[in-house]
């Protein structure tokens, strides 16, 4: 996107110098990193459609719940594609801020739209207790505090689930990088370490995020793509997509990683993010260009947004009588009403409530690239 220029908040390092495994290059803007994340977040938004009239509109036809269930599987495998991006994310930002500066940053930038889209939600439930299990007062303290993962209730907003897992991470994060690394105490350290595997026995889900970790600490990014790479980057996707959609899994407990779909799953996702990441990967050609880099900056927007729409979309059609036996047909139309209307209204909301708050508080975009702002120059 373009517009003003905004001037760069201060740096804050904390007690000591930059850390070396801050990546030096383009301050640490990584357009696949970018790219896949408003790839996922749109995955996410298809599976939604497709899954989701599926599940509610379709069931008794077999022949398309067959057909749409790799996709399917596919795009809801797009929250573990954002819990790596996530991972390899926050470790840079935790280095580089101290603790105070990197929770307020974490905080203004996704609690607003979150806290907004929140009452939005539990304001239609109250009108209509479609969700009865969540009109309660523990449950809506729980959801609003990202504290739902152990008090055993339910988050509010639709995909807000996936908040909480990254709350968390945020906080673990901070603290190991704080006292363990920082400033080097060894009581909090490993306290802070320990909490982090207590987490992670609780929440398999995690290992995602630690993929994430371990490609900044192997600083992936600053490796040039080469024809070799090119190679093993594609085997490696192809491999990714094929295991991916094999099975949903909400991995919540260790014994979901005997799935035999998930060594594979582990693997070449691991090993296609090592890949992409590298400048002049296959991955960064092909989602550099200026639609993937704006999908990339709304993607959090389109990824909280969306349901709305498509619940709304969905309960005209249901009214109107537009699923119809030509499938084909009704999901063409159903798709491009969800599609236009999520678009429409994630840009207003990534405006209004995602990027106007953190700019407005640091006076700089969310996302910064150097090369994006030189080309506009």
């Amino acid at each position: 996107m373009t517009g003003r220029a905004i001037p760069a908040a201060p740096v804050i390092i904390g007690q000591m110098d930059a850390p070396a495994i801050i990546p030096k290059k383009n301050g640490g803007f990584n357009a696949a990193a970018h790219g896949l994340r408003g790839l996922a977040a749109v995955f996410v938004m298809l599976a939604h459609i497709i899954g989701g009239t599926a599940e509610h509109i379709y069931p008794h036809v077999k022949s398309y719940v067959q057909w749409v269930r790799y996709p399917w599987n596919f795009g809801t495998f797009g929250v573990e594609i954002f819990f790596v991006i996530s991972g390899y994310v926050i470790l840079q930002s935790a280095l580089k801020y101290n603790l105070k500066e990197f929770g307020l940053r974490r905080f203004v930038r996704i609690y607003p739209l979150f806290f907004v889209l929140s009452l939005l939600f539990i304001a239609l439930n109250f009108v209509t207790n479609a969700y009865k299990e969540l009109n309660n007062v523990e449950t809506i303290v729980s959801g609003l505090l990202f504290i739902n993962l152990f008090t055993g209730t339910e988050q509010l907003t639709p995909n807000a689930w996936s908040l909480s897992y990254e709350a968390c991470f945020y906080v673990l994060t901070a603290l190991i990088v704080t006292f363990a690394y920082k400033r080097r105490n060894m009581l909090l350290g490993a306290l802070a370490v320990m909490l982090a595997i207590a987490f992670l026995i609780a929440f398999p889900i995690t290992v995602y995020f630690l993929i994430g970790v371990a490609m900044r600490l192997l600083a992936a990014d600053e490796k040039t793509a080469t024809p070799a790479t090119w190679g093993m980057e594609l085997v490696s996707f192809v491999l990714m997509v094929a295991s991916a959609s094999q099975t949903h899994l909400g991995y919540t407990a260790w014994d979901q990683f005997g799935t035999p779909a998930v060594p594979m799953i582990l693997l070449s996702i691991t090993a296609y993010f090592y890949f992409a990441l590298r400048p002049g990967s296959l991955t960064s050609r092909a989602l550099g260009g200026q639609p993937f880099r704006y999908f990339g900056d709304v993607s959090y927007s389109l990824y909280l947004v969306h349901p709305f729409p498509y619940f709304l979309m969905r309960m005209i059609f249901v009214k109107m009588g537009w699923f119809t036996g030509n499938i084909p047909l009704s999901m063409t139309a159903f798709g491009t009403a969800v599609v236009s209307t999520s678009l429409v209204a994630t840009h207003f909301i990534y405006r209004t409530l995602e990027r106007g708050p953190y700019e407005a508080m640091f006076h700089q975009r969310i996302y910064h690239d150097k090369r994006r702002k030189a080309a506009a120059s």
